[in-house]
């Protein structure tokens, strides 16, 4: 798996030619291998966004682009093929084990009806590990805790072999350490990931670029250190942030409290 170039040039959605836009004309780039977040209050428009980029809904207005081609003039098997999501919603299990989900993955890469290959055994194989799934592979989907559920869609996602992995709140329904795990997994792929988060410090900790929607309006495209202000940052989620230096690792740590 290697990453894309994932170019997103004033985009922009609304359900109905006569309603309000729900995400208005939005534009940046993330380059090969980099990692985005967008970040945002409830109804800011983040999940919105994400769905223009893994294909699920044409832009009302703008591109989105891989490498230079529109990916809404790809047929969808191949968009499939360059870009992977995994959603807030859990899928529903409908009797399906792990490893028959995680298999789901390969689907675009196959013609017709065709059964898996040794290519697809191998790449499969390879996710469980890299995903510590080998002791749930066999178990059915319905049993699993939120966590492993979560656990086994970014698999499912990986097997694909995207250039492009979409995450929407990856860490949700994850105890500590698999979220510490996740983010560790996020580091080291060699993918372009585009991850909306709650965390801002998280997001910071991760990302290489920040995208700040507020209202369905893009209000901030940058690094988190340059970015993620007090200003910014109390001004949009209408709090009062401070930035506080940690030690013993001397990192930046924004901290949040009600406004007087």
């Amino acid at each position: 798996m290697s990453g894309a170039h994932l170019s997103v040039s004033n985009v922009s959605w609304r359900p109905h030619k006569r309603t309000a836009p729900v995400l208005h004309p939005t534009s940046f780039e993330v380059e090969n291998g980099r990692v985005l977040g967008v970040v945002g209050p409830n109804g800011a428009g983040k999940s919105t966004l994400l769905r223009l980029l893994y294909r699920y809904q044409a832009p009302t207005t703008g591109h989105v682009q891989i490498n230079g081609t529109d990916i809404w003039k790809m047929p969808a098997r191949k968009a499939a093929r360059h870009v992977a999501a995994v959603l807030q919603e859990q899928a529903a299990a409908f009797g399906l084990s792990v490893r028959e989900i995680i298999s789901l993955g390969r689907t675009p890469h196959r013609q017709g009806y065709t059964s898996a290959d040794a290519h697809d055994t191998t790449v499969i194989d390879h996710v469980i590990a890299l995903l510590d799934l080998m002791g749930l592979e066999h178990r059915d989907f319905g049993t699993l805790s939120g966590g492993e559920r979560q656990r086994v869609m970014v698999a499912r996602a990986l097997a694909q072999e995207p250039e492009i992995l979409i995450l929407d709140e990856p860490t949700n329904h994850l105890d500590i350490r698999h979220q510490l795990e996740v983010l560790a997994l996020i580091r080291q792929l060699d993918l372009t990931i585009v991850v909306s988060l709650h965390d801002l410090n998280m997001a910071a900790d991760i990302c290489d670029n920040i995208l700040v929607l507020e209202n369905g309006h893009p209000r901030g495209f940058g690094t988190p250190d340059e970015l993620l202000t007090e200003a910014l940052v109390s001004n949009t989620f209408r709090v009062d942030a401070r930035r506080e230096r940690l030690a013993p690792s001397d990192t930046n740590h924004l901290s949040f409290h009600l406004p007087h």
